[in-house]
């Protein structure tokens, strides 16, 4: 997938086919949207294109960082991503202006692919409705997609988020359409995991939504490799710390590669317990044995 930078980016594309959105979650109803468009596009021998915008435009948290959003993206087959950097003088652009001037003077926009409940252009006055009637004006096509439901549930970003705060992991996954990850740098750490017998990765997170504290049972992505291995969210309360923010630690079982500066996505599989204070390092260790065992049951 080729990734473009602002509309100044923007060269002659072949018939493109505009997946219109900020895409956040990359859930069930977003992953409708983007699959449409590649089929379209493919159909008629043209571009698929994704039009995003970062930072979010309603300044809200990001589920993905946009690297991991654009991963996400270039798996499901899209040519192109256009990705707007969302200023406060993009945010001044008219509903009207961002359809004449971006969608058709720009990109040439054969059809666009949209959700029922995007807004767009200043104070978000542009929708379904204005593209509906400029597609007319225009002379290109317009797919509105509905709101998905799953397990009773509206499919968005912002339930996604309160899932995965609140440690509902399948439920999250159910809306997602596939697992619960976080992407991150492995950095270096205490060192304390080798100490105790458990090497561990320790992960600066991309700017993600993360689990509450906890063990979990995991699968880790490396070049597109998936390894399995148990992963740690907390503050170490066994450890006696001055400063105690909050760690993303994971051990790849059976794995002994230097993987210092690279970037993983870690799958969440299931929640193997709530993180606890443990009387010695001893009965830590111990735990976290038990921990492993646990962990290698679930993911065989």
């Amino acid at each position: 997938m080729k990734i473009l930078y602002g509309v100044g980016r923007i060269k002659k594309l072949c018939r493109p086919v505009v997946a219109l959105g900020v895409f956040d979650g990359l859930h069930l109803g977003h992953r409708n949207i983007l699959q449409a468009t590649v089929r379209k596009a493919r159909q008629i021998k043209g571009t698929s294109l994704v039009l995003t915008f970062f930072p979010h435009p309603q300044g809200k948290e990001s589920l993905y960082s946009l690297e991991h959003r654009l991963r996400l993206i270039a798996e499901l087959g899209v040519d192109v991503c256009l990705v707007v950097n969302f200023t406060r003088s993009f945010a001044k652009i008219s509903a009207q202006d961002f359809i004449a001037k971006i969608l058709v003077e720009k990109i040439h926009v054969n059809f666009v692919y949209v959700g029922r409940n995007f807004y767009f252009g200043n104070q978000a006055l542009g929708n379904y409705k204005l593209l509906a009637a400029s597609a007319k004006k225009y002379k290109f096509g317009l797919k509105v997609f509905e709101v998905v439901k799953s397990a009773g549930l509206t499919v968005s970003s912002t339930v996604i988020r309160r899932l995965i705060k609140n440690s509902e992991i399948n439920n999250a996954q159910k809306l997602l359409g596939r697992r619960v990850s976080v992407l991150g740098t492995v950095t270096r750490g205490s060192r304390l995991g080798r100490l105790l017998g458990f090497p561990t990765a320790n992960i600066e997170a991309h700017h993600e939504v993360i689990p509450p504290a906890g063990i979990y049972a995991v699968q880790i992505v490396i070049f597109k490799k998936k390894y399995n291995g148990v992963c740690y969210i907390g503050k170490r309360p066994t450890v006696h710390l001055k400063k105690r923010a909050k760690r993303i630690e994971v051990h790849l079982f059976n794995f002994h590669k230097n993987i210092y500066g690279l970037v993983l996505e870690i799958q969440f599989i299931k929640l193997i317990r709530q993180d606890k204070k443990f009387a010695s390092l001893k009965d830590l260790a111990t735990q976290i044995q038990k921990d492993i065992i646990a962990c290698r049951k679930i993911l065989v």
